[in-house]
């Protein structure tokens, strides 16, 4: 029986858990540095149809009506002028299998673990080291216990300290010179948008989105400021939970996104984006990076869970078939949905007056256009 360890209880080592433990040739654990797994709970995610048909592989069609929702289209709006600029239908992807789903982020980590038995998940496992025998690999934890397994899977997230360790070497993400602002809100709360379609507001260095999460009316407000940060600030984590600090970006915020949306937003959180500044390619035998552990995105077409989810799925296929053509495939795809992402950050966040008149005048000619839209998201969007 192969041994597999997995470091990191996240939504792809969840997954992965899933689809391994329906083979009984395998014996897997999820090795989780903290007591328990986060979950965040009202803060919500968006999961494009790509992943929907791989979660419906585990059961994920059978989650409550009620605890999910299924967005027709995505609206833009301009938040100089506050009037639409035109829609694009993502429900075109959407098929007998899958359609685009939103939900609260909770909702999808308690579906996961909830699949597993109760000893899969071995919680206060903070590795400290990882070594490399002839045969299997040796795994130590902060308590100087330690496990050997034959295969490797690392999805503890793009601070990964795993990930450093096989490289024998300090791997860093990259500040995107962006702080993100998230927050829920009542649907009561809003007016004069479309409540069965996810909301993209562009305006000057910002861009914010709202999205219904559930049946029940709720929504998910997420705001991208460019700012600029010292090292110091950065380092500082603590930061970013202070009072002022927030105060200070709901203000920036402010400048461009309707007061009435402002005044209404609660469990209010602030963070520093950070995105791979690289793709760690793993030389040692039998060991796999997934997850934001192998690349975090910038997020513009939110697609983090949804690329955790895939490169788990296929992750998976390469343990049964024992190929080793995983990271080959992955860094293909993940290089071409990242250039797209930082172009979509460049457009969303246009300043110059010229620019945006251009950029709002193409994409109400492209988003009309199916050839366009197979191209640049079905790409996507598409396993």
């Amino acid at each position: 029986m192969k041994k597999i360890a997995i470091i990191g209880g996240g939504i792809s080592g969840l997954y992965i858990a899933n689809l391994l433990g329906q083979n009984s040739s395998h014996k897997i654990t999820i090795y989780e540095k903290n007591n328990s797994v986060n979950l965040e709970k009202g803060y919500g995610i968006q999961l494009s149809v790509n992943s929907i048909k791989l979660l419906n592989k585990i059961g994920f069609q059978n989650i409550n009506l009620e605890d999910k929702f299924h967005p027709n289209k995505v609206d833009l709006y301009s938040l100089k002028n506050k009037k639409k600029i035109c829609d694009l239908n993502i429900s075109a992807f959407n098929d007998t299998e899958g359609k685009y789903t939103t939900l609260q982020r909770f909702t999808l980590i308690n579906f996961l673990k909830d699949q597993l038995p109760d000893n899969f998940i071995n919680y206060n496992k903070k590795v400290t080291k990882i070594d490399y025998e002839s045969d299997n690999i040796e795994v130590t934890f902060e308590n100087s216990t330690s496990i050997k397994c034959d295969y490797l899977v690392i999805s503890d997230g793009i601070f990964s300290k795993s990930k450093s360790l096989i490289a024998k070497r300090e791997i860093k993400p990259k500040y995107f010179k962006s702080i993100a602002l998230r927050a829920t809100i009542d649907g009561d709360s809003l007016h004069g948008i479309d409540p069965s379609n996810i909301s993209l507001s562009l305006g000057s260095n910002l861009h914010s989105v709202l999205y219904p999460i559930d049946n029940r009316g709720q929504f998910n407000f997420i705001s991208i400021l460019k700012k600029k940060l010292s090292a110091s600030e950065l380092s500082d984590y603590s930061l970013f939970e202070k009072s002022d600090f927030i105060s200070s970006i709901l203000f920036e915020i402010s400048k461009q996104v309707d007061p009435d949306i402002i005044k209404n937003l609660k469990n209010i959180k602030c963070f520093p984006i950070f995105i791979s500044s690289e793709i760690h390619q793993p030389i040692n035998k039998n060991t796999f990076l997934i997850g934001d552990a192998f690349f975090s995105f910038p997020p513009t077409f939110a697609q983090g869970a949804s690329q955790s989810i895939e490169a788990a799925h296929e992750l998976y296929k390469n343990l049964k078939k024992e190929d080793n053509q995983f990271n080959i495939e992955r860094i293909k795809r993940t290089k071409m949905i990242d250039w797209k992402s930082k172009f979509n950050y460049f457009i969303f966040h246009l300043s110059n007056p010229l620019l945006i008149w251009v950029r709002d005048t193409s994409m109400k000619y492209f988003f009309k256009n199916n050839k366009f839209i197979n191209s640049y998201l079905g790409k996507i969007y598409k396993n």
